[in-house]
């Protein structure tokens, strides 16, 4: 007889194990089932964000980033360290380690919150029936009201140019390398690989970054992106953009990619390995059972309405594997929300307030609309810029690439979008969420006292400069 649950969550990852505990605070039974498995083959909660995307991305960015500080800034503080040398072996140790914690952490909190933790890949079936699959292979079924499908995403592959994982990596294998390449190829100019090619860069690796846009950042403010360009060029990334890859070949320890420039000439690069970070696409393989009624659009999406149901009345879905961005904070609160809807509680995400960042130096962070996507929706708007080097928090801190960017209607003054590239942005970026969930004007912000000397004085600067009233900007 299958063991019965008001709610079963499939996927313990950013989107599945909040949806597990915010169910189980609301005093339902609740199961979560996730099939983890790491290179080591045990098994760990928290999906690709804990295990092989945000958490250990952000610790090898930091210890990286120290490095580079210690060769090119500290001098300037006065701070002599003589020769530096890279133990790359204590640096991925402490990667490891981080993650570890992190992973046991929502073992612990899935268990506080007395949810049943299961390790084993689930099946949806017909009526709400899900078949687990435990790591030794025994099978089980669980019955419940109502199924919260969190899968997550995976890396997307390029035909032309599949997987090893030797000298074609996804974006785990550049997590967990144990020797810094001498060459490095990044396939894909967006957050992972930015993120993953200044890694490398910082560690010693020389690296060329192949976008197939002829806009960098296109998703991004272009004010922002051209900024963020100067910035990476000089450091040291080759980034090449319009470039198009064709295939590569692998041969005496290295690859040669082959690749189109924007004006369709064949061009080549070789590598000693090569990190495809072109996405992520939805993960559902082997999700449900084609009779259990659930959808998926063109794209492989899981098919939803906007409160995350399926047309299966008690079937839910969130995260990566339906639409909107893939980013671990929307995932999280659409699993909140649904744990709430489940329970006749009210719910409520706002997508359009999503902040995204990237944690590369400067850091770029952003929310709302972009001055391309106003201008062509024909919304009239003015715009308020404070440069990081106006600021004294920010020189003090050796910190000063980058601005603060805010943007308003101008009929109504609302806050509709915010743009930084800078120290710190992506701490700064919580502020402008804040103030555009509750649809504040620039002069809201204007008029909320900011303590100085701050990084966020660069937020209410640039809410001055929207109306050309800045007190600390030259340039205003």
């Amino acid at each position: 007889m299958a063991d019965a649950f008001d709610v079963v969550v499939i996927g313990a990852g950013p989107a599945g194990y909040p949806a597990a505990i915010r169910a189980a605070q609301n005093g339902l039974k609740v199961a979560c089932v996730d099939a983890w498995k790491n290179r080591d083959g045990s098994g760990a909660f928290g999906g690709t964000c804990l295990n092989a995307g945000c958490i250990p991305s952000k610790a090898l960015l930091e210890s990286s980033e120290l490095l580079e500080r210690a060769r090119s800034e500290f001098a300037v503080h006065g701070i002599q360290t003589g020769s530096l040398a890279l133990d790359l072996a204590t640096m991925q140790k402490r990667r490891a380690g981080i993650v570890r914690t992190m992973t046991g952490g929502v073992a612990s909190l899935l268990k506080g919150a007395g949810a049943t933790a299961i390790h084993g890949s689930a099946r949806l079936l017909r009526d709400r029936r899900v078949e687990v699959v435990a790591a030794d292979g025994t099978r089980s079924e669980l019955s419940a009201r109502h199924v919260v499908l969190a899968s997550g995403s995976i890396p997307t592959e390029l035909k032309s140019m599949p997987f090893d994982h030797r000298f074609i990596i996804d974006s785990w294998d550049a997590l967990e390398l144990s020797a810094v390449p001498r060459t490095l190829i990044v396939i894909g100019a967006g957050i992972i690989g930015l993120e993953l090619g200044s890694v490398w860069r910082r560690l010693g690796a020389e690296v060329i970054v192949l976008e197939a846009l002829e806009t960098f950042l296109a998703v991004a403010d272009q004010q922002l992106a051209q900024e963020a360009l100067r910035h990476f060029k000089k450091q040291g990334l080759d980034i090449r953009l319009g470039a198009r890859v064709t295939g590569a070949a692998t041969a005496d320890g290295s690859v040669t990619v082959q690749y189109g420039d924007a004006a369709g000439k064949s061009l080549s690069a070789t590598a000693d390995q090569v990190i495809v970070a072109v996405g992520r696409r939805p993960y559902t393989e082997n999700l449900f059972a084609a009779d259990s009624g659930v959808a998926l659009d063109q794209r492989g999406f899981i098919q939803v309405d906007e409160a995350c149901q399926t047309g299966v009345p008690g079937v839910w879905a969130i995260g990566d594997c339906v639409r909107g961005p893939m980013l671990a904070h929307k995932g999280k609160e659409e699993g909140i929300a649904v744990a709430d809807r489940i329970a006749g509680r009210y719910a409520h995400v706002n997508y359009e307030v999503i902040p995204s960042v990237i944690y590369t130096a400067p850091e770029i962070a952003w929310v709302g609309k972009t001055e391309e996507q106003l201008k062509a929706s024909g919304i009239d708007y003015k715009s308020g810029v404070f440069p990081f080097a106006a600021s004294g928090r920010a020189r003090a801190m050796q910190a000063t690439a980058g601005f603060a960017k805010i943007l308003a209607a101008r009929d109504s003054d609302r806050i509709v979008g915010v743009h930084i590239i800078g120290p710190m942005a992506g701490e700064l970026i919580a502020e402008a969420t804040l103030a555009m969930e509750f649809q504040a004007s620039a002069e809201d912000l204007q008029r909320t006292i900011h303590a100085h000397p701050t990084l966020a004085e660069a937020l209410h600067e640039a809410a001055l400069a929207v109306d050309k009233r800045a007190i600390d900007n030259l340039n205003r």
